[in-house]
């Protein structure tokens, strides 16, 4: 019987080879890779059974590559392994696309559980989270707004994450292929959109909602 193919993405190194001694027993592991444009690209070239990705990755972070793979493979599988405790997080991992949600401090106990119940078709969501989610709707709290840069194109999203990491209107042409003359539209249509002023303004816009990691 053949074992199951899984894919891990996570730009820290000592973590996914800790991920490989707790699942290699059980699961067939594809080459990792560590950032979220690697991610949508094996993606699509392995075509895995099931995604494990971090939400913050350089270059392109894992909810836009969620959304990236699931337009073209909308039964893919992806499992979010992230640091990020918050329902609003969460929230917009499903709303993404996801159907797991697992904090890194929960992993040694609760992945493996989580990709059998995901590979059989169930969710699941680490139970601190699943508990603030049920006391929220049950108090009839919304699980949290969607992020306003859900609004944006994939192209601009893009844009505001390399922005947002240091990278110049030159180097971010040439990661997306593009001329700088396109990333500086994108980039101004951005800032109008999120009514954002200054390059500052918009790096800690993407920090606060979790699009890059700080410094």
């Amino acid at each position: 019987m053949n074992k199951p193919r899984v894919l891990l993405a996570d730009d820290h190194q000592i973590l996914i080879e800790g991920l490989k001694g707790l699942l290699e027993p059980e699961f067939e592991l594809l080459p990792t890779v560590s950032d979220g444009r690697a991610l949508v690209q094996q993606a699509m070239n392995l075509r895995p059974d099931i995604i494990i990705a971090d939400i913050s990755m350089p270059l392109l972070n894992g909810l836009e590559a969620a959304r990236q793979i699931l337009k073209d493979r909308p039964g893919q599988r992806i499992v979010f392994l992230t640091m990020h405790s918050d329902v609003a997080y969460a929230a917009e991992a499903f709303r993404a696309g996801a159907s797991g949600f697992i904090l890194k401090k929960s992993a040694a106990g609760e992945l493996v559980t989580a990709i059998r119940e995901v590979l059989k078709g169930g969710v699941y969501v680490t139970p601190p989270v699943a508990k603030a989610m049920m006391r929220d709707s049950l108090l009839g709290r919304p699980p949290g707004p969607a992020d306003p840069a859900t609004a944006l194109t994939s192209r601009q999203r893009e844009v505001l994450q390399l922005v947002a990491e240091g990278h110049s209107i030159k180097e971010i042409g040439n990661i997306l292929n593009v001329s700088p003359k396109t990333v500086e539209f994108h980039k101004y249509r951005v800032m109008e959109q999120l009514d954002l002023r200054t390059t500052a303004e918009l790096t800690q816009y993407a920090v606060k909602h979790g699009i890059v990691q700080p410094n």
